[in-house]
């Protein structure tokens, strides 16, 4: 089966090829093949040449949350151009051309106050710049005439790069940055009152895999089992990996960002119950996830 994916060089896409390309064929639609997104005609090109391909995974996005909220408000910046005028395009053109869509998005679309884990029902209401073009993004999709599925995932981590791709420009997950330091002996501040739900990337492919075969309609949280803070899941990677807990530090978010750059949600604790219960899909609690990590680092 061949598939169109638009980020695939990424932190997500590219252990999605890694693992899934023995099954698939992806073509891709990115900066490094050429393609910008937010160009219509030039996009509109590529989805010709490609008739074949009946379904598309869009994990492109511009996903700096400290860069995209100094663009905030600004429609001409590159944040607004990719996430929403980009999924705008391709959810365009799968209309037009009969294509099934696989849209990833993100918890940023909540704004955190919730008391208890969100769920598909809830009402998004992004409280940052990101979010709010994330949102938009979401909004085209449905608006769109074509088929679709929207995958929310949040704080994505893996044991390793992929080797199918060079990811020279990617930063460490949240996961492993927390375990680089700590191995480097490095004191490490981490909050203990935002609630996130860290996602292991692996079951997302499993996820995506399933979409590809099912192709299921509506939105799903594709996230791991887990929430907790980010001092608690400092201190299961130190327990995991036998790591020194000391060096871990508790810290507020108002300790620690005195001056507010941007605001920061509480609460993105995330429920996968729909896709549990719809597609039968079971996410890893974060022990099993850091488990599996550490098996992959050793084999």
């Amino acid at each position: 089966m061949k598939i169109i994916g638009t980020g695939l060089s990424g932190l997500v896409g590219s252990r999605i090829m890694e693992l899934l390309q023995t099954n698939f064929e992806f073509v891709d639609f990115s900066l490094d093949s050429g393609l910008d997104i937010t160009d219509f005609n030039q996009l509109k090109s590529a989805f010709t040449n490609q008739s074949e391909a009946k379904i598309v995974l869009h994990l492109a996005a511009f996903t700096d949350v400290d860069a995209a909220f100094r663009q905030n408000g600004d429609k001409d910046g590159i944040c607004y151009r990719v996430n929403v005028t980009g999924t705008e395009n391709i959810a365009k053109l799968c209309a037009e051309t009969g294509k099934y869509l696989i849209h990833i998005s993100t918890d940023f679309v909540f704004d955190g106050n919730k008391h208890g884990q969100y769920s598909e029902e809830d009402i998004p209401r992004p409280i940052e710049w990101y979010g709010q073009t994330k949102l938009w993004a979401e909004e085209k999709v449905q608006q769109s005439e074509c088929s679709w599925v929207i995958l929310r995932t949040a704080f994505p981590f893996k044991a390793k790069p992929s080797p199918v791709v060079l990811e020279p420009k990617a930063k460490l997950d949240l996961v492993r940055k927390i375990k680089s330091k700590l191995e480097a002996g490095k004191t490490l501040q981490l909050f203990t009152d935002q609630i996130i739900t860290p996602t292991f990337i692996d079951n997302l492919v499993k996820v995506v895999e399933m979409v590809l075969v099912k192709k299921p309609q509506g939105i799903y949280h594709a996230v791991g089992s887990t929430s907790l803070s980010p001092y608690a899941l400092g201190q299961e990677i130190a327990t995991v990996f036998k790591i020194d807990a000391k060096l871990i530090q508790q810290v507020t978010l108002n300790d620690f960002f005195r001056e507010k750059v941007r605001p920061r949600q509480k609460n993105l604790s995330l429920s996968n119950e729909k896709l549990i219960r719809e597609l039968g899909m079971r996410m890893s609690e974060i022990s099993e996830a850091l488990m599996e990590i550490k098996r992959q680092l050793t084999v």
